[in-house]
């Protein structure tokens, strides 16, 4: 078994070709791995190209999480300081067709076949804008947020700039989702990080991590039970963009939300989703739209905790 743990050097990660047998072992083993190329250079120009356009409003309003009551509009902003006001907008895929398109991009669906099984469905899409300055994200696993009945959550982080540690890359603890254990999770007041919470007391050091440094158009695919981080964008200028879409299984139920009307803990499933590989064994319940981009803060003017 390799240890990818065994030191913070910025020696290069593997970066597969393809969702192969190697690619899939790699997963297995340590928690996640890496494709070269999901997204074409084209692609990753239009979701920048959207990104801009969803801060500027043009698919509609974003609910702000972090824009101060009374802040100057965005017609009044330059491109520069409309993108510098947002650290991470979530559901872009709701509105913006480069990121819808993203969901199904098929080197990704490979990728997600490859680890998850032949039916995959997706439920959330996060854009990361992430400006110099801007904080990272403390440890954290997302299945702590986003529960799934069976332990396939999978995340797919794409870097739509070249992703270094001075700008705020992904750091992870290489196999820490064997153990299948949801750590407990607290508030913390780091100002490299935002509002989120962050998972301790797990059996594993920082200086077991390794930085993910990343060309643009790279998707780290990786588990839900890995523990991850960013750390701020200390980067003298620039962006950190990244699109980080989560999936699992369409076999498994996802109780990400409370029972509806006649329902009970055991058989909640969140049916905002959408289909990306195979079939949907639920499709008898119908689909549900009503999910709509918001704003993460940033810290900036405090957590509402």
């Amino acid at each position: 078994m390799t240890d990818l743990r065994a030191s913070t050097n910025r020696t290069a990660l593997p970066l597969f070709d393809a969702a192969d047998d190697a690619f899939a072992a790699h997963y297995a083993e340590h928690g996640f791995a890496l494709l070269a190329d999901a997204l074409t250079r084209e692609e990753v120009a239009a979701l920048n190209a959207d990104a801009l356009r969803l801060c500027r409003g043009d698919y509609g309003e974003i609910a702000s999480g972090g824009i101060p009551e009374g802040a100057e509009p965005a017609a009044d902003l330059t491109d520069e300081e409309v993108l510098r006001r947002y650290l991470c907008i979530h559901y872009p895929h709701k509105v913006s067709p480069a990121a819808r398109e993203a969901l199904r991009a098929p080197r990704i669906v490979d990728a997600l076949v490859a680890v998850i099984g032949p039916n995959v469905k997706a439920m959330q899409s996060m854009l990361f804008i992430k400006s110099e300055g801007k904080p990272g994200q403390a440890w954290h696993q997302d299945e702590y947020f986003i529960p799934t009945r069976d332990r396939s959550l999978t995340a797919a982080w794409i870097a739509l700039d070249d992703a270094t540690v001075e700008n705020g890359c992904l750091w992870v603890l290489p196999g820490s989702q064997r153990r299948g254990v949801i750590y407990p999770a607290r508030d913390q007041d780091d100002p490299r990080f935002d509002c989120s919470s962050e998972a301790y007391d797990f059996p594993y050091t920082d200086d077991q991590s390794v930085p993910v440094e990343v060309p643009a158009g790279t998707a780290l695919i990786f588990n839900g039970y890995l523990l991850h981080r960013s750390l701020e964008n200390s980067g003298r200028h620039g962006y950190r963009r990244a699109l980080a879409n989560h999936y699992m299984s369409a076999e498994s139920l996802l109780p990400w939300q409370p029972p509806g009307p006649g329902e009970h803990m055991a058989i909640a499933d969140h049916r905002d989703i959408v289909l990306v590989a195979g079939e949907d064994p639920y499709a008898w319940k119908g689909i549900i739209d009503v999910a709509t981009p918001g704003s993460r803060p940033d810290k900036d003017g405090g957590c509402d905790r």
